[in-house]
């Protein structure tokens, strides 16, 4: 007798034939999957299409970096040097970060809130310190100082909105900084200003019925991703030199990649989310404090500041010789909810694994059967997290009503956008997936992987299935972001890394993997990656002459 397990705890028994049922059944189950998988290809092609007819339009070039405004192409590490060393001063750069957000915010639509005149104020108390001296001893515990930054507005920033996207929270203000924001202060960043997230932080896209849109800086008719949006935006566009973000389902990294940045999401457990999304900072979760960056150099530097005490247990810079890793890599997998991978972006990652040929690593294909299933454990792992999307909603006023708002939506009366409705249907109509099975594919996935890595592995893993996509074509492929989201479930950090424009000028890029506490070998193969293939790609001209 032939039977089956179709992995939700139900079992089928067909007629007694030896294995000729089971083969039969597996050509079939390819032959209808293959099909399946080229009808989704035209599909997406046809989606692109359309949403092309409107958004092509609304392509708006970014302005040019003027030589006035020239240090802001510069990594922070560096910066914070110039300041140190009075090449800089504080005050001169937080100006500079001033007039180039209001010379690009009219199109990308990132900042929520601003501090411009108490940051200021704090660069010229700085200055002077420096200009009367400061100890060694001193510096060394300010990594940063002076040095601006901004943070996604679901960080509290003391006095400045704290809204997550949400009308019931529109004129809320943060009476105390997010525990990420006081270690970047403590560090001796000043705080700028504070940029868009969709609702609560959970959509692939930034926009909300507060702010509105946030626009791409390679493509304003295009995403910017999210959660991260508006810091992505921002850095991509050399207005500010340290964006503040946060990840639990590639929150941190989809900006990057769709912005062409670098973007770190460490081990989960290891930074404070206090503060963050109206979190505790208590509960058990998969979600981490992160940054994008333009330079790979920075994000060892910032990490370390977000760490605090626990920075000594990853050891981002010891050194790591790069022709001891082992690779692996993951340029497709078999999720059906989720779009085939676009050939330009297979071509980078082919790109990827024959330069590590020529330099005489090989990289091995990986596979596993929980990444048939990447959303369906997502999913799964979100409903262990402490918040309740539909209590977060209404600022803990009850609970916002999945059938309720879609009906105020379609009539025109909703306070919340249609990717919010969508979170609310799956939440609470859609069957939620069993839990068993979930929690042992988790488990096996994670088991594999760690054994497959080990301390001296890296995944270079696929992304995304297409590049930044239009705005609001999400919607029509709303689990696309799953190759970032199985990594949160799993706990293991990741280091998006870009890999220059496709032919229409989008960011292309890929993510590097490694096991949990294993930052360090992520940030190497990022560096070596960031000088091989030339890293970001700016979106404007910059004027240095």
């Amino acid at each position: 007798m032939c039977t089956t397990n179709h992995g939700d705890g139900r079992i089928s028994h067909s007629v007694p034939g030896s294995n000729t049922c089971n083969i039969i059944r597996g050509i079939a189950f390819n032959m209808i999957k293959h099909a399946f998988l080229v009808f989704r290809t035209y599909l997406d092609l046809f989606i692109d299409y359309i949403f092309s007819l409107y958004w092509e339009a609304k392509r708006t070039p970014l302005p040019n970096l003027e030589k006035k405004h020239i240090v802001l192409k510069e990594d922070a590490v560096s910066i914070a040097a110039k300041i140190r060393n009075r090449q800089l001063k504080s005050e001169d750069l937080v100006q500079m970060c001033i007039e180039r957000i209001k010379i690009v915010n009219p199109i990308l639509n990132a900042v929520t809130d601003e501090r411009f005149e108490e940051a200021l104020e704090e660069a010229r108390e700085i200055d002077r310190m420096l200009d009367e001296g400061l100890s060694e001893e001193y510096l060394k515990k300010k990594p940063f100082l002076g040095v601006p930054f901004t943070a996604k507005e679901s960080h509290a920033v003391k006095g400045l909105l704290h809204t997550l996207g949400i009308k019931a929270r529109a004129h809320v203000r943060a009476h105390e900084d997010a525990e990420c924001v006081r270690l970047m202060r403590a560090a001796g960043a000043l705080p700028l200003a504070v940029t868009n997230v969709p609702e609560i932080n959970k959509w692939c896209e930034t926009r909300n019925m507060v702010f509105g849109q946030t626009n791409n800086p390679y493509h304003a008719g295009r995403t910017t991703g999210g959660s991260s949006g508006g810091e992505a935006a921002l850095m991509a566009a050399m207005a500010t030199p340290i964006s503040l973000c946060s990840d639990i389902g590639g929150s941190t990294r989809m900006p990057a990649f769709y912005c062409g940045l670098f973007g770190i999401n460490p081990t989960a457990g290891y930074t404070s989310l206090k503060g963050s999304a109206l979190r505790s900072g208590k509960d058990d979760t998969m979600a981490s404090i992160g940054f994008v960056s333009r330079h790979s150099c920075d994000l060892a530097a910032l990490t370390k500041v977000i760490l605090a005490d626990k920075a000594a247990e990853l050891d981002l810079d010891r050194p790591v010789d790069l022709k001891t890793i082992k690779y692996y890599y993951l340029d497709t997998a078999q999720d059906l909810r989720v779009s085939p991978i676009q050939p330009e972006l297979r071509e980078a990652m082919d790109k990827v694994i024959s330069q590590l040929s020529e330099e005489g690593s090989s990289a091995r294909r990986y596979q596993h059967a929980g990444l048939d299933h990447m959303y369906a454990l997502w999913r799964h792992a979100m409903t262990r997290e402490a918040d309740v999307f539909g209590r977060l909603l209404t600022n803990n006023q009850g609970e916002a009503s999945a059938v309720l708002e879609l009906l105020r939506k379609l009539t025109g009366q909703s306070d919340y956008t249609w990717a919010a409705v969508l979170k609310l249907l799956d939440d609470q109509v859609l069957p939620r997936v069993n839990a068993d099975w979930a929690d042992r594919l988790t488990a096996a996935l994670r088991e594999d992987l760690l054994k497959t890595l080990g301390t001296d592995g890296v995944l270079l893993s696929a992304s995304a299935p297409q590049p930044a996509p239009y705005h609001a074509a999400p919607l029509l492929r709303p689990f696309n972001f799953a190759y970032w989201g199985i990594f949160n479930v799993l706990r293991f950090p990741a280091v998006q890394v870009p890999l220059g424009l496709n032919s229409e000028g989008i960011p292309l890029g890929i993510q590097v993997v490694a096991a949990p506490a294993q930052e360090a070998l992520c940030l190497a193969v990022a560096e070596h990656l960031a000088r091989t293939f030339g890293g970001y790609v700016p979106p404007c001209k910059i004027i240095d002459t």
